[in-house]
């Protein structure tokens, strides 16, 4: 097309259609609530693109009409979703977990702010729990809500190292009386300060503190170092030593600072490209190979399950070199691969020992029924657990409530044996009723739909 002979009116709508695209990708992403300044940044850039493509005369061309019309949808199609990604059912839920958090830092937080150290377990636990519920929270691969779950789950880890450090040592180690060197009173001084300091950074990071910011508490702790800097201590070793595990615990608090920005601007959000989670589903897509071939298989397990058994195991010790980096669904990711792979081998172990005791079965001396009985309910247990293991469905599924219910009928069926004093058929029912358990929880994670 000549653009020298292009309408004027084309023109405007392909200049404003070029602002909407730069916008499109931050309202992809966007991971805060209607509530937040840079939502109603990008709303009233939007509304503004708006107004002006609506204002732009059509001069009753059809083409440009047209035109206008698009870029219309397309806008409107952008506010939208800015809406729906602050809206979601799953911000909201990471929304309201974060604010179980907020209210457990304000009840708990006060003693440090006198300098005290006062970190309970209770605190700690509260804290972990509500880790491991913001991992749970559903994500549906939408950049906006994994973004959101990212920036909620990396302050509230942060927040539990600084508890975890809290706890390891309640008092740091005063090793020098006051009388022994004149700096010694100072360093003191600054170590309460620096306690202080630490429960302004919880508050902070929990945002539960609208009198502090991250630039000020920077520059309190740097200034405070710069003062333990100052300090004359030549010639005194333990007057020193005490400086500088004084100064690790102020850049043990610095280092916490940047995770906002790092949060709001990182892409480590999206955890399907972290190298960690690749190599988990590169594991997990072998041990699923595996799997399939020794379903496939059925009988004649001693043919391979010593090879195949090894392969598994390093499977295992790969997943257990795999650095989780303080990423809770970065570890649970791991788990469950380990707990596929731990399931695939407890299946070939128990249908090998089936087929073995098959084989050698010594009718010349015979064992005790209740025995006997735990070992047809075992061969019930590996068919069900063969089907679990095939099993790809959701638990709205009838096949699952099936599966659940034969489970849990060969439960019953473990707790109506009576061993009759025989240690033998005692310990293999407690075996069977922990493989029966085993299998359950198995199907119970297969159909969670949990998500990293």
């Amino acid at each position: 097309m000549d653009m020298g002979n292009q309408h004027a009116s084309i023109t405007a709508l392909q200049e404003i259609q070029r602002k909407v695209k730069d916008l499109e990708q931050s309202v992809a992403t966007f991971s805060g609530l209607q509530s937040d300044p840079e939502y109603k940044k990008l709303e009233k850039a939007l509304t503004k693109q708006l107004f002006e493509i609506e204002s732009i005369d059509t001069e009753g061309k059809a083409n440009i009409s047209q035109a206008r019309k698009r870029a219309i949808e397309e806008v409107e199609r952008l506010i939208k979703e800015l809406e729906q990604n602050a809206n979601h059912p799953c911000r909201l839920a990471i929304e309201t977990i974060f604010k179980e958090a907020q209210c457990l830092v304000a009840q708990q937080i006060a003693p440090m702010y006198g300098g005290r150290r006062c970190i309970t377990e209770e605190f700690e636990e509260g804290i972990q729990n509500i880790l491991m519920r913001l991992t749970q929270v559903k994500t549906e691969g939408k950049a906006s809500l994994r973004k959101a779950r990212y920036r909620t789950l990396t302050k509230v880890l942060a927040i539990q190292e600084i508890l975890e450090n809290c706890l390891k040592q309640q008092v740091l180690a005063l090793p020098l009386s006051t009388d022994a060197h004149p700096s010694i009173f100072k360093i003191n001084s600054v170590l309460l300060e620096v306690n202080k300091a630490r429960g302004s950074l919880i508050a902070l990071l929990a945002g539960v503190n609208e009198c502090e910011t991250y630039r000020h508490l920077s520059c309190v702790l740097s200034g405070l170092i710069a003062d333990l800097d100052a300090l004359d201590v030549s010639g005194h070793v333990e007057v020193r030593n005490y400086r500088k595990e004084v100064v690790e615990e102020i850049n043990n608090l610095l280092k916490y600072l940047d995770l906002e920005e790092e949060a709001r601007f990182t892409s480590a959000y999206d955890l399907a490209k972290n190298q960690s989670i690749v190599k988990i589903e590169s594991i997990r897509k072998r041990s699923t190979e595996i799997k399939a071939c020794v379903l496939e298989r059925g009988h004649n397990m001693y043919d391979i399950h010593v090879g195949t058994r090894s392969e598994l195991q390093v499977l295992i010790a790969q997943l257990d070199e795999v650095s989780v980096e303080k990423n809770p669904c970065i570890r649970e990711a791991r788990r469950r691969a380990v707990v596929e792979v731990q399931t695939v081998i407890s299946y070939l172990d128990l249908k090998e020992a089936l087929e073995r005791r098959q084989s050698v079965c010594n009718q010349a001396n015979p064992e005790h029924p209740s025995h006997t009985t735990v070992w047809i309910v075992l061969g019930n247990l590996s068919d069900l657990q063969k089907e679990v293991l095939s099993f790809d469905g959701s638990r709205a599924d009838k096949n699952y409530r099936r599966l659940e219910e034969e489970l849990t009928k060969q439960l019953l069926a473990l707790d109506a044996i009576d061993s009759q004093g025989d240690d033998r058929s005692k310990e293999a029912r407690k075996q069977a009723v922990k493989f029966a358990n085993n299998i359950l929880s198995y199907l119970d994670m297969k159909t969670d739909e949990w998500e990293y």
